[in-house]
């Protein structure tokens, strides 16, 4: 058995999803349901025995306590996070209570917890803190990609509480023992993403003959990784990390804002041309940069590689076309995820009582 917290959202229900497919071990899925988590998205696991979904937070103690005593998990990864930084921006306190004080009170639990343990289970148990390359803060053009090395110089409310709980981890192993292990990652794409993040809100505005809002000049770096890619990097520094080590994931791809909405949109001419005949790419609409905005993210993945034999499966081009037809085929998840319906869906499919008693 293992625990996911976040596990209805964009990365964490990937993650569940493969695991499932790909284990006969349970999981445990808590996770808050605020906007960005969808129990939609885990609609094929209904009824499935190894799925056990829990409606709440890592920051309630008595229920994160409950969850490790009767399941008794031989591991925990970590996903819950608020994580859009314009969100964040704007609202800056909900980040510092989930990612800073959610993060401190699921450490203490699963520290109280981990000590009862028996030696043997105690030897095993595993904390997989799943974090971001922004922690690490902007890059010029010439600089060298993020290692595991970088200092930390956080630029947004965003980054800076992902900071903060990276730390809190690797104090509650340096302190306490806790075995834990870290993963930074860089922008995930795929399936299932939330229409507010870059790509899929340039597929759903393409379709909908709405503006592509491109922030200042479009030419923010960032290294793009597809999601599955990432469910399996982390699968992978489960089951061999090293404890108290950090393993960047990155996709080895790195692109400017610009050039994945024209992908995008080149793809769309492709799959779902436009009525008039038009391209895509002539409702790209530049917007007013965001405040404090990094210029480039890039990822060296290389430790992972050398030390643990991970690769990315995907290249950007295989990735983005997987992404399109992803959302081109399942128009209802993301009708339902814009218009909130599917909080509707999980009030008729889940007895939430049952689940969260």
């Amino acid at each position: 058995m293992i625990l996911v917290t976040g596990g209805a959202g964009f990365i964490g229900a990937n993650f569940v999803l493969d695991w499932i497919a790909q284990s006969d071990e349970p999981v445990v899925n808590l996770d808050k349901l605020t906007y960005a988590g969808n129990l939609e998205t885990l609609a094929s696991l209904k009824g499935n025995p190894n799925h056990i979904f829990v409606q709440g937070d890592i920051g309630d103690s008595a229920l994160v306590d409950r969850l490790l005593a009767e399941h008794k998990p031989r591991a925990i990864v970590n996903f819950a996070a608020e994580s859009h930084v314009d969100r964040s921006i704007h609202g800056p306190e909900d980040f510092v209570q989930t990612n800073v004080l959610g993060t401190f009170r699921l450490l203490e639990s699963v520290r109280g917890h981990w000590n009862a343990l028996p030696a043997e289970q105690k030897s095993a148990f595993r904390f997989l803190h799943v974090s971001t390359d922004e922690v690490y803060g902007s890059l010029s053009k010439t600089d060298p990609a993020f290692t595991e090395e970088n200092k930390y110089e956080p630029n947004s409310p965003y980054s800076a509480s992902k900071a903060a709980s990276d730390h809190l981890v690797r104090a509650w192993h340096h302190t306490y023992g806790l075995p834990v292990v870290t993963t930074n990652c860089s922008n995930n794409y795929g399936p299932f993403h939330f229409p507010e993040k870059l790509i899929p809100l340039m597929i759903v505005n393409a379709l909908a003959g709405k503006p592509l809002p491109v922030y200042g000049d479009g030419m923010q770096v960032r290294d793009w990784l597809y999601v599955k890619d990432h469910c399996s990097a982390i699968r992978r520094v489960l089951e061999a990390g090293k404890l108290g080590e950090t393993y960047n994931v990155g996709g080895w791809n790195e692109k400017p804002n610009i050039e994945i909405v024209n992908t995008v949109c080149a793809l769309l001419d492709e799959l779902r041309p436009r009525a008039d005949g038009k391209p895509y790419k002539e409702q790209v609409s530049y917007v007013t940069d965001r405040p404090g905005h990094d210029r480039r993210y890039a990822i060296d993945a290389r430790k992972l590689e050398r030390e643990l034999g991970w690769k990315p499966a995907e290249t950007f081009d295989t990735g983005i076309r997987k992404t399109v037809e992803w959302y081109l085929a399942n128009g209802e998840w993301v009708r339902n995820v814009q218009s909130g319906a599917y909080r509707e869906w999980v009030e008729k499919q889940y007895d939430m009582t049952k689940a969260t008693a």
